[in-house]
């Protein structure tokens, strides 16, 4: 079979992975690659611990599938031998040992036989490297998660792999020497690892391919083969003994009859993605001298990814340790050294590949300036929450330089920039409905301005005829007659209509804005002058503009001052305080006229600028103020608010205009 070993140990089905980087922080070697928001797996950098497909909760990471490459296999015309992992009882602790060997072999393999007797071999070995009296460190090799780790992370320490195979090609070894060289070998066991081991280059041709318990079930449920149902059979020899235990931490000490002194310091076991990272840290650094390090990437072979089975760890090692003193009883022990001793002269050496696939550390300048493009601007901002996968923001932020990682992974920055996005849109959707507002009272002005002109010029010319001879009738009148008081009446309001038609034609026109420099405290002056206005009525004129000067239409803006003044004015009937305020900055020129009257009640306020509105009595006013005021502010391009408080609980009663004028108007 040929594979490389760059094939993908592990694949992420992009339709599932949510980006949770879960799988980024259970990755020992770092080997996810968070790109266009999805968490890729890196062939050359995975060491095949498959931590990321126990992890992962959406089943979006998939393990290299074998199943058609050995049922080729199983359908040629050599024989196949399946070598089972000593993990296998708690992976199939539901049905007999004996009816899965049935089961394997109802698949059409020609030989059933235990990993287990590979692994008493190996152990031997380790028992000899222990026992020589060489000063040489060594770290274990039965863990092909941390071969591969040592490769590609800490090449310099390739010479302290044991020359050792592990268990598995051991058996493929014994088995080809029994069986001869044209047998097919497939290893059926939890870890996604051996996968890897079986396609690497310095194991040609041992192992053909390398199976999940996992995939077993697959292939049992394809053909329909049911376990339970099926009559038990042995194992085909040789048969193993302690081996068994290998799949237990510690169990290659057991198997070896090899002791974790502590005061020793001969042999030190590590397992588990933290521990095994740090023993082989100290160990390279010197900090850990002992002989033999035995790690594991998983907690023992027991909790590989392959097992497929959800019983507890202790559940599992109970399984395996049954089957292990079950055998021991059953086997003969002195058939087992025999075995062993025709094996001793079997080559059980390997050699190792360096395959740096570490990424130079930037400078701190380049990690700090990381830092500050993810909201890290200071320590005090670097959280180390861990959300996106990595220990600390300084270990994100290197993972961001070598290309691993994506700042949008910073979770704290993300929610930080998503507050700020939705603060911006909640400003951009008030933006949004006040200009919608402004254009429906825009086209409402329009509509209404323009049956306003067609109205006034109609009624405007026969109005005109009414009052001149309502004059004329009333100077002919007696003085003090009863015609002379109802011809008053006629002429009274027939001068009103003629407001109100005046209103109309100033309301409807479209005046263009003739802009001129115009000293805006000056002309407030001027309209409060022009005004009359009690004297209980209190006027402060507030100048806080450095340079009130402005280009704006005077006669428009007098207007519209007046107007404001005016119902200022109407709204203190017992007295109170007008105050103008002119203040301005680069933009803008910005007038606030405010009162401390009655106030405009919340109801109202909406109605305002609507032409004909008004809260005055019938004759006071007609409603058009306000709608001309709005009308020349929009033609100047500006803008004009209106803030109200009518509840003396609340505050001071009375109501401010707030009028922002640019100062240099554009045609455009």
């Amino acid at each position: 079979m040929n594979f490389q070993r760059e094939t993908s140990l592990v694949k992420t089905i992009r339709e599932r992975c949510r980006v949770c980087y879960t799988c980024v922080r259970e990755c020992p070697a770092k080997a996810i690659q968070i790109k266009d928001g999805q968490a890729d797996v890196i062939p050359e950098r995975c060491i095949g611990c498959g931590n990321c497909v126990r992890v992962c909760s959406q089943n979006a990471k998939q393990v290299l599938q074998l199943i058609d490459p050995v049922v080729e296999l199983l359908g040629g015309s050599q024989p196949v031998a399946a070598a089972i992992a000593p993990s296998f009882p708690g992976a199939f602790g539901e049905v007999e040992w004996g009816n899965l060997v049935t089961g394997l072999r109802e698949l059409g393999f020609a030989y059933v036989n235990e990993v287990a007797f590979g692994a008493d071999l190996v152990a031997a070995e380790y028992r000899r490297l222990l026992d020589s009296k060489e000063d040489k460190r060594a770290i274990a090799t039965t863990c092909p998660a941390i071969v591969a780790y040592v490769e590609r992370y800490h090449p310099d320490m390739v010479k302290h792999l044991a020359p050792i195979v592990s268990p598995m090609v051991a058996t493929a070894r014994v088995l080809r020497r029994l069986h001869g060289d044209d047998l097919r070998v497939v290893f059926i066991g939890p870890c996604v690892a051996k996968k890897g081991e079986a396609m690497t280059s310095c194991l040609p041709g041992d192992v053909d391919a390398a199976l999940t318990f996992t995939e077993l079930r697959n292939m049992f449920e394809a053909k329909n083969i049911e376990l339970d149902k099926l009559a038990p059979s042995d194992f085909d020899p040789p048969f193993a003994g302690m081996g068994r235990v290998f799949a237990i931490s510690r169990g290659l000490l057991q198997a070896a009859e090899m002791e974790e002194d502590l005061m020793q310091e001969q042999v030190v076991v590590a397992d588990g993605r933290n521990s095994f990272v740090e023993a082989l840290k100290n160990f390279e650094s010197g900090d850990l001298k002992v002989k033999l390090l035995e790690i594991l990437a998983c907690q023992g072979c027991i909790m590989g990814p392959g097992m497929d089975c959800d019983s507890s760890p202790f559940t599992r090692r109970s399984k395996v340790g049954q089957f292990a003193r079950e055998m021991m009883e059953k086997r003969d022990a002195d058939l087992w050294r025999k075995e062993i001793e025709s094996m001793s002269d079997l080559d059980l050496t390997r050699t190792y590949k360096a395959q740096d696939q570490r990424i130079p550390v930037p400078f701190s300048e380049e990690i700090d300036l990381i830092l500050k493009r993810i909201g890290k601007s200071s320590v005090e901002d670097e959280l180390n929450c861990g959300a996106c996968g990595y220990e600390s923001c300084r270990e994100h932020a290197v993972a961001i330089f070598k290309g691993l990682a994506e700042s949008e992974m910073c979770l704290p920055n993300t929610i930080e920039q998503l507050r700020s996005a939705v603060q911006d849109l909640a400003v951009s959707n008030d933006q949004l409905v006040s200009t919608q507002e402004a254009l429906m009272h825009s086209e409402k002005l329009a509509s209404m301005g323009q049956l306003a002109a067609g109205i006034a010029h109609e009624v405007n010319n026969p109005l005109g005829v009414v009052l001149m001879y309502a004059h004329l009738l009333l100077e002919e009148a007696d003085k003090h007659g009863e015609l002379s008081d109802d011809l008053g009446m006629i002429v009274e309001q027939a001068d009103r209509c003629k407001k109100i038609v005046a209103g109309l034609l100033n309301f409807s026109r479209q005046n263009k804005v003739a802009r001129q420099p115009v000293d805006a405290a000056d002309l407030v002056r001027k309209a409060v002058k022009a005004l009359a206005i009690d004297e209980t009525i209190k006027v402060v004129v507030d100048v806080a503009a450095a340079d009130p000067n402005a280009e704006i239409d005077p006669d428009q803006i007098s207007q519209v001052l007046t107007n404001l003044i005016s119902n200022a004015v109407a709204a203190m009937p017992d007295g109170g305080t007008l105050t103008i305020t002119i203040d301005s900055d680069e933009w803008g020129l910005k007038l606030m006229v405010q009162d401390t009257g009655v106030g405009i009640p919340p109801e109202n306020m909406k109605k305002i600028f609507e032409p004909f509105f008004t809260t005055k009595q019938i004759g006071k006013g007609t409603g058009l103020g306000l709608a001309v005021t709005y009308g020349i502010i929009k033609m100047h391009s500006g803008d004009i608010q209106v803030a109200s408080n009518t509840d003396p609980n609340a505050g001071p009663t009375g109501a401010t205009f707030t009028i922002k004028l640019p100062k240099i108007l554009n045609d455009e």
